[in-house]
């Protein structure tokens, strides 16, 4: 499985730029030159139309420049749960602004850790003219403290269901979190009978979410590979300059093993992350199991090649000015980000009709 050479063209175009912008301020130029806010937006809300193979082209380059643009919280997540809603007058009224960059969107929907939309909590009963009160604590809420569209996961009677509450509505607090991946935004966000508006059905919540969460996965997996390639590549670079006992450290055979060991583990999980990245261009029937595939590997692969980034640049890689403890923690956050790599194992197994201990 391949990009074809226009979704290779946008990978370098999306490079290009990041070379030019650094942090935060990447954002606007890749929204307003580039359009990657819109990217898998319809053209009928102001999008290009695109799929999930272009989504996976951007998040490997933002993945290797560790960027902290909330392209997977907006673009991604708020974008995709409003397409899934089948919300049409939801859609009018805000895909166009998150497609040109001028939104910010996110998506309040983990809690106590879980991402499973049955351990949802937090309630949402009818209010007065149609609308809702909603209850409860969402953490792990990208770009949550900054976000002009929020959308909320509460449980009503019906089941789950999604809705958008206003940023300045009574009754709600959105406070930002200091993690250990300090390049990932993240906000609890609090409701206290805060008004929301249903967005789709009532009970859809769950359908919504379970899409969503695949194609959250798929997502973070292109993004996983970016970030491990980039660490394996400046750590092959570092071994060909450092000089130890009289030769660079690159040429010592147990150097050579383990940085080929990594190479693997990066090549596997590329293929794992374009299997689902094909999956959901083709909103393949199989897409569970290979979002599932994709997240566990590329996770534990990312995870392992940073953990040799630091290790073989030896006393500089646990240095504060070295970017070795970056991709570290941005491997470990992003491993349990969505889920950690058993639960989807297991969500595999389940998949697959294997019975789970």
């Amino acid at each position: 499985m391949r990009l074809t050479e226009e979704q290779e063209e946008l990978r370098s175009a999306v490079r290009s730029l990041l070379a030019r912008h650094e942090g935060p301020a990447a954002w606007r130029p890749l929204t307003e030159q580039i359009g990657v806010a819109g990217l898998a937006v319809p053209e009928e809300y102001g999008g290009a139309g695109c799929g999930a193979r272009e989504v996976h082209a951007v998040l490997e380059e933002l993945g290797r420049t560790l960027s902290p643009v909330p392209y997977l919280g907006s673009a991604v997540l708020t974008v995709q749960a409003l397409l899934a809603s089948g919300d049409k007058a939801a859609c009018a009224r805000l895909l166009p602004r998150l497609a040109e960059g001028r939104a910010v969107g996110s998506l309040a929907w983990a809690e106590q850790g879980s991402w499973d939309p049955a351990s949802i909590r937090a309630e949402a009963a009818p209010g007065p003219d149609g609308t809702w009160r909603i209850t409860g604590v969402k953490e792990h809420v990208l770009a949550g403290a900054e976000a002009d569209v929020l959308l909320v996961a509460a449980r009503t009677a019906a089941g789950v269901s999604l809705f958008e509450v206003a940023v300045d509505s009574t009754g709600l607090r959105r406070d930002p979190v200091v993690t250990m991946d300090q390049t990932r935004a993240q906000a609890c966000v609090l409701l206290d009978a805060a008004e929301g508006r249903l967005i789709g059905t009532d009970g859809a919540g769950d359908r919504i979410l379970s899409h969503v969460l695949n194609l959250a996965c798929t997502a973070l997996a292109a993004e996983q590979v970016g970030a491990a390639e980039r660490a394996l590549e400046r750590t092959v670079a570092y071994a060909k300059e450092r000089v130890q006992f009289g030769r660079p450290i690159g040429s010592f055979q147990a150097v050579k093993h383990r940085l080929a060991d990594a190479y693997v583990l990066v090549e596997s999980a590329r293929s794992a992350a374009l299997g689902a990245a094909f999956a959901a261009a083709e909103d393949s029937p199989e897409l569970t199991r290979y979002a599932a595939v994709a997240k566990s590997a590329c996770s534990e692969a990312f995870s392992a090649v940073a953990g040799e980034m630091v290790q073989l640049h030896g006393g500089i890689g646990i240095t504060w000015e070295h970017d070795a403890h970056r991709f570290l923690k941005r491997a470990h956050s992003a491993a349990q980000l969505f889920g950690p790599p058993a639960w989807h194992r297991h969500r595999l197994s389940a998949a697959l009709g294997l019975t789970v201990g």
